[in-house]
């Protein structure tokens, strides 16, 4: 079968594509013929050697997968050949078949295409689990989208409007923007100009939320970005707010004084999907 295929750790052009063989199936797991794949930020990671999930070389990226059961195990119940199933199985999914267990798949929506399937569950699994559970968002209250118009920020516009929130979007260019608004946006900001080294434009960022916001600021920050917007956001938070660590999109981890939790009464919370998943 083909597959595309990390043999060393560096970025996308180093990947190979080539012929590999079918994985033997064990009694216990599913072989799925793959429709789709979803690209994520996390695959990029992986196959630089930069990501939480380190896997032996050499393997296939590809962290979520749709498609059709074509066998299984003899020990496998609750599934049938041909079955339309969504996977997330961490790796591996940028091969024509993978091999999942029954506890990495579940079914497909019958009004939901494959395309659609293999793009939905990193990126609305990793919002609901982040606004519902760790930071228990509530109807009324506000919640700042950093980073908002890609995956993961559009599916928290989503949720937020869902649960009732004010959603406040920033992303760094007008067009962007406009896409949050077509998802549900209700105040957007454009953080694309600023260098949040200087210290005007740090004060004029904050100044751009709490005018989005309000003047008490964002109850909740969801920050897939990290590096220097995550502090001026921090800073803006309201009283007992959360600010919810998704990723650092970035590149860089920002280092933030501890004082700052202090006098906000703010915590900072961090969102693990994938491992919640396995637990």
């Amino acid at each position: 079968m083909k597959a595309i295929v990390c043999k060393e750790f560096g970025p996308p052009s180093s990947l190979v594509f080539e012929d590999v063989d079918v994985p033997e199936l064990k009694q216990n797991q599913i072989l799925v013929d793959v429709h789709s794949a979803g690209v994520n930020f996390p695959d990029t990671l992986i196959i630089q050697d930069k990501y939480q999930v380190k896997p032996p070389l050499p393997f296939s990226p590809g962290g979520e997968i749709s498609g059709t059961i074509s066998a299984m195990g003899e020990s496998v119940k609750g599934w049938n050949i041909g079955d339309e199933v969504i996977g997330m199985i961490g790796h591996g999914g940028f091969r024509e078949q993978v091999i999942a267990s029954s506890m990495q798949i579940f079914k497909k929506p019958s009004n939901m295409d494959f395309t659609t399937a293999s793009c939905f569950t990193l990126t609305y699994g990793t919002s609901h689990y982040a606004l519902k559970d760790r930071a228990q968002l509530k109807e009324g209250e506000i919640l700042l989208v950093l980073g908002a118009a890609g995956g993961v920020g559009i599916s928290a516009i989503e949720i937020g409007k869902a649960i009732g929130a004010k959603v406040v979007a920033a992303a760094s260019s007008d067009e962007k923007l406009e896409v949050c608004k077509e998802y549900g946006a209700d105040e957007v900001i454009n953080y694309g100009g600023y260098d949040l080294t200087d210290k005007d434009q740090i004060k004029q960022f904050r100044s751009d939320i709490a005018k989005a916001s309000g003047e008490k600021g964002p109850d909740v920050i969801y920050d897939p970005v990290g590096g220097n917007f995550t502090e001026p956001a921090l800073r803006s938070i309201a009283w007992g707010g959360r600010l919810l660590v998704i990723g650092f999109a970035s590149g860089s981890i920002p280092k933030i004084p501890l004082n700052l939790y202090l006098i906000k009464g703010c915590s900072a919370v961090g969102v693990f999907w994938g491992q919640f998943t396995m637990l």
